[in-house]
């Protein structure tokens, strides 16, 4: 006896357009039903639904791929992990396994890097917010303190003059490098004079040691030139030390801020079309670097802390349908079990969703809802979809960075995270929150103890 053909309800198709690019939108796409060979549905089975995935394969090739693109065109390259954007220990661990060192800016952040095994001296220590105790905690453990304002610089004189231990201290520099909007929130301006001000008081004090020079100028840039610009001016500040001072600038830091391949909101073309490889990037920087008034025997150490563009691909969120509805304009909308709660980079991203299973190739324009009990809770305001029903399964790609650091328990409870090691073997790598995990560090007044007395 044959099988039964499932049935398809007939669509009535509105000419709505939504985002499109020059050549339309496309309808027409391959459901993905395996994550490094490990079925969707299995790992929903058995995890739950919504249910973070990280890849470990695509952690470590993405790794090695930007590692060669600038060892191969300078000779001291240096990554430095950037704990904000997903400091998940396991993922933390792959990328120190790769050789990267941390990149943290939190007294937080700073102790989770110590836990993971990693010395004092190969942490950055970066951000405007670090109190005195974790200050003098980095100054004991020789940790890299990236100063980032005048007061933060008068407490580290002052503890260092204390613990009578020199301090090894960098300085964060803002500077114009043609991008718009210009961050100038950070640090202290080149433009003006105020780094050069700034580096001559360093080298003026007995416990505190000039060892490098950083600049982080931006997020998601879509162009490798500005990096060229910043790496140049960090430069000239190098052999500027060294001309006066007879210093020897041990690195210059270049921070994070490439792109990943996620289209942002508005964007005419996709991410993958737009975004500069790392060779492009890596190309704008050394080559700014080598072409310098440095000294070749004194070429510093180039470090970076991309943080963004290593993770996003090696990140997935699995999410079920819970309801269809037919808005009143007649468009079709889909809410899932996932919400901007769980995927704040929604509010800036175009992410791709994509089914998890078969489907027709009969498409419609939907908006895609969460579960949240907000209006703010859109993933997608514009997807071209084929109809889903209750229980199917979708995954939504490249959200790796932030989304695990950023999330919020709110309405409903965080899910669990699963790594997918190299062996194509799924590990949790952090439990599903319980109500005994928001509920744990509550207290109730001995008076509201009784809800039935008052």
């Amino acid at each position: 006896m044959s099988e039964k053909k499932k049935f398809e309800r007939p669509v009535i198709k509105k000419v709505q357009t939504g985002m499109t690019n020059k050549f339309g939108t496309r309808t027409e796409f391959d459901p993905i039903t395996h994550i490094d060979k490990v079925p969707v549905k299995e790992l929903i089975e058995k995890h739950g639904s919504p249910l973070y995935v990280v890849s470990e394969q695509t952690i470590r090739s993405t790794y090695q791929d930007l590692y060669r693109a600038f060892s191969t065109r300078y000779p001291k390259v240096q990554m430095a992990w950037s704990y904000k954007t997903n400091y998940l220990d396991a993922v933390c661990r792959v990328f120190h396994q790769e050789g990267s060192w941390a990149e943290v800016v939190s007294g937080f952040e700073y102790d989770k890097a110590l836990a993971n095994g990693i010395s004092g001296e190969h942490i950055i220590f970066n951000g405007p917010d670090k109190d005195e105790a974790a200050l003098e905690k980095a100054i004991t453990k020789k940790s890299l303190i990236h100063i980032d304002h005048f007061d933060e610089l008068y407490s580290i004189i002052e503890i260092a003059n204390e613990l009578n231990i020199t301090a090894r201290v960098a300085i964060r520099i803002n500077m114009d490098t043609g991008i718009f909007p210009q961050w100038t929130r950070f640090g202290f301006n080149y433009d003006n004079g105020e780094a050069w001000e700034v580096i001559n008081r360093i080298m003026l004090q007995e416990k505190l040691e000039l060892i490098g020079l950083h600049a982080h100028i931006g997020t998601y840039i879509m162009s490798a030139l500005p990096y060229g610009v910043a790496a140049s001016k960090l430069a000239n500040l190098a052999a500027s030390v060294e001309k006066k001072f007879g210093h020897n600038v041990k690195y210059i830091d270049l921070g994070g801020g490439f792109a990943s391949k996620n289209t942002l909101k508005g964007a005419y073309l996709s991410g993958t079309d737009t975004c500069p490889s790392f060779d492009e990037y890596a190309e704008a920087i050394t080559s700014a670097l080598v072409r310098s008034e440095i000294k070749p025997e004194h070429l510093p150490m180039l470090i970076l802390e991309t943080g963004r563009a290593l993770i996003d691909d090696a990140g997935y969120i699995l999410g079920s349908v819970i309801a269809n509805k037919r808005m009143p304009d007649g468009k079709r909308s889909m809410i899932i079990d996932v919400g901007v709660n769980f995927l704040f980079t929604s509010f800036w991203y175009e992410h791709k969703i994509t089914p998890a299973q078969s489907f027709s190739h009969h498409t419609e324009d939907t908006i895609i809802y969460g579960p949240l009990c907000m209006n703010i809770d859109i993933i997608r305001e514009h997807i071209t979809l084929p109809p889903l029903k209750r229980g199917d399964h979708v995954v939504i790609s490249r959200i790796g960075a932030y989304n695990m650091t950023q999330w919020m328990q709110f309405i409903n409870l965080r899910p669990s995270i699963v790594m997918i090691d190299m062996d194509g073997k799924a590990h949790v790598i952090r439990e599903n929150e319980t109500l005994n995990t928001v509920k744990q560090n509550e207290r109730i007044p001995e008076h509201l103890t009784d809800i039935n007395k008052k």
